[in-house]
């Protein structure tokens, strides 16, 4: 098994690309140690000393670390840590549960506005983002604001900010004139 690794625009977080599916639909976000419980793979990769998040997309891992710890410290130990997981035969995830969409279920008057955004998130955002180790998911709409959840190699990225503002709120506004903003929310 050859494991490839590619830097994200987070300096934080490093991609890996296994040469294999590690999820068949949606993403799997583990901000941390507590919550990779249902992944026996997530678990295992936290285990590196450094490590501070889990990512899983369709077909790559993105692992985040702290300010102290160097790449060239840890990035042996996870590479160790993924191959070891595939090559045993266990799920990436347990309980037979899939992973979700990331999209907020939104009830309401906006319904048809709610269901155009998504559709641009899914279409245009999120295959751009999934390249770069990451992925925006819907959370909320109110009043014209866009409240969009950061995951990956998104979360805590020093771009990110821009990319909400300059790219995916200048896409949305143009094509769903009810859109006045975009803002991040930590979940």
């Amino acid at each position: 098994m050859f494991i490839q690794t590619e830097s994200t625009p987070n300096p934080a977080t490093l991609k890996f690309l296994p040469g294999q599916t590690v999820l068949d639909t949606g993403t799997a976000d583990f901000p941390s140690a507590e919550a990779a419980g249902k992944s026996p793979l997530a678990e295992r990769i936290f285990k590196v000393q450094g490590v501070t998040g889990v990512f899983f997309g369709h077909d790559f891992v993105t692992v985040t670390k702290d300010d102290a710890t160097e790449w060239e410290h840890v990035k042996p130990a996870i590479l160790g840590a993924i191959m070891e997981h595939f090559q045993s035969g266990k799920p990436i995830m347990t309980g037979g549960e899939d992973a979700a969409s990331g999209h907020a279920e939104h009830t309401g008057e906006d319904g048809e506005i709610v269901s155009q955004i998504k559709e641009l998130l899914d279409t245009r955002v999120r295959p751009a983002v999934a390249q770069d180790g990451g992925d925006i998911t819907f959370h909320g709409f109110e009043r014209g604001v866009v409240y969009l959840h950061m995951q990956g190699a998104c979360a805590g990225c020093p771009s990110s900010t821009i990319t909400l503002k300059m790219g995916i709120e200048n896409l949305l506004r143009h094509y769903i004139p009810e859109v006045t903003e975009v803002r991040p929310v930590a979940v």
